[in-house]
């Protein structure tokens, strides 16, 4: 069976279960994948899934200069192959339109990535299409090879339209986790038919059961997990908690890293949140959960960034949902394909803070109305969203994929 190589951002990555998920549901398939990364981990620590995983990642120089005789073999052997004038031809088109260091690096990684190749790599696939799928889409021209991949969420909304389209025109296929991505890449692609939709879900197996939600004494929880940018809203959400009437007990728990977190701790002090908001920092997928099941309510009030970044279906409201844990969202890329208002959990329209308000009222002041909406959003993620059947459909898209049934506990 022909190897695949995986080429990443980073890993492993605290933010990125799903990527992991996915590897080793492919493995416990039959797949022989090599995990490529762009850099080094910056996580201090790691989820068990990357323990489970057992690999010993190819990372290329992150930096060229940190490693110019590499870099240097890499270019010496790029130079024989037979698609050196095709790559450097198209990184070449590719620098006239953005002309910035990173496209220059982005070669370079490619050239190494493809003269330190082993020889039974058969195909190269690709998660994220901004700067991953530039490098592993250098290095499939370089060897030769099949180039497929994986599209997210800021990789579809933030990358230039010509960008997207010659990357969808190279590859023999791609998947995206919404409908919503799904819909956009499909007009850009040359040939839509070669878009693929496939949801992450998640590894029930992975999660105990929901807790019984019962009624108890002391504040009201609701937790949101999210990296501390733009796009997650939550310097909508801190006034809107503010904003909460005086009577209700309640706390506010975050857990996630991220550039804004000194500027939204200084917003909360200044809302008087100090003293009811836990800010964790980043944490493993098992302190994630143990919140989830002493959690109350989950909230993730995002929207559409500035730059045009965005989420795409964050896996965390899935997690929450396994939890039994009601989730109040807005109403912002592919939520809707995940939650029926009112019934699996509420939407809102990103930016309402008034009717954020709200609804945080409402469901602090109505315990059996949340535990209604978490049981139905946990029943509806075990029939829709369940990562298994998911994976065979995903595995069935590789073509060195032959053994599709084949599942190693």
């Amino acid at each position: 069976m022909t190897r695949v190589a995986f080429v990443l951002k980073g890993y492993p990555r605290l933010s990125e279960t799903f990527i992991a998920q996915e590897i080793l549901g492919l493995k416990r398939r039959g797949m022989d994948i090599l995990i490529v990364s762009l850099r080094h981990p910056t996580d201090k620590t790691a989820h068990p899934i990357h323990a489970e995983i057992a690999a010993r990642p190819l990372y290329l120089p992150e930096y060229l200069y940190q490693e110019p005789l590499r870099v240097l073999r890499g270019l010496w052997k790029s130079l024989r192959l037979p698609g050196f004038g095709k790559a450097l031809g198209t990184w070449i088109r590719d620098v006239r339109r953005d002309c910035t260091p990173n496209r220059g690096r982005r070669f370079g990684q490619a050239m190494v990535l493809a003269a330190e190749l082993p020889a039974d790599i058969g195909a190269i696939h690709f998660h994220f299409l901004h700067t991953p799928a530039s490098v592993a889409r250098y290095a499939a021209m370089l060897r030769g090879l099949p180039l497929s991949g994986s599209a997210h969420a800021k990789d579809i909304w933030t990358s230039p339209d010509w960008e997207l389209a010659e990357k969808l025109a190279d590859v023999t296929w791609l998947t995206t986790c919404t409908r919503y991505g799904a819909a956009r890449l499909r007009e850009l692609a040359p040939q839509p038919e070669r878009v693929k939709l496939h949801y992450h879900g998640i590894d029930l197996r992975r999660f105990q059961a929901a807790p019984e939600r019962l009624h108890r004494e002391g504040p009201v929880t609701v937790l949101s997990v999210g990296r501390l940018v733009e796009k997650k809203g939550y310097d909508d959400l801190l006034p809107a908690l503010a904003a909460l009437p005086p009577d209700i007990d309640w706390r506010f728990e975050h857990i996630g890293g991220g550039p804004l977190r000194q500027v939204l701790q200084a917003q909360a002090a200044a809302l008087g949140l100090g003293q009811r908001i836990v800010w964790h920092g980043a944490r493993p997928q098992e302190e994630v959960l143990a919140a989830m099941r002493r959690a109350d309510l989950f909230v993730l009030f995002n929207r559409i960034a500035e730059d045009g970044d965005r989420d795409g279906l964050p896996n965390v409201l899935m997690e929450a949902q396994s939890q039994g844990l009601p989730v109040l969202a807005s109403r912002v890329a592919a939520a809707e394909e995940l939650i029926e208002d009112g019934v699996t959990g509420l939407l809102l329209p990103p930016r309402d803070i008034p009717g954020l308000t709200a609804a945080l009222e409402r469901m602090l002041r109505e315990p059996a109305e949340r535990l209604a909406l978490g049981r139905a959003g946990e029943a509806r993620l075990r029939e829709r969203f369940e990562a298994e059947g998911l994976l065979d459909a995903l595995a069935r898209e590789f073509p060195c994929q032959t053994r599709v049934a084949r599942r190693v506990p």
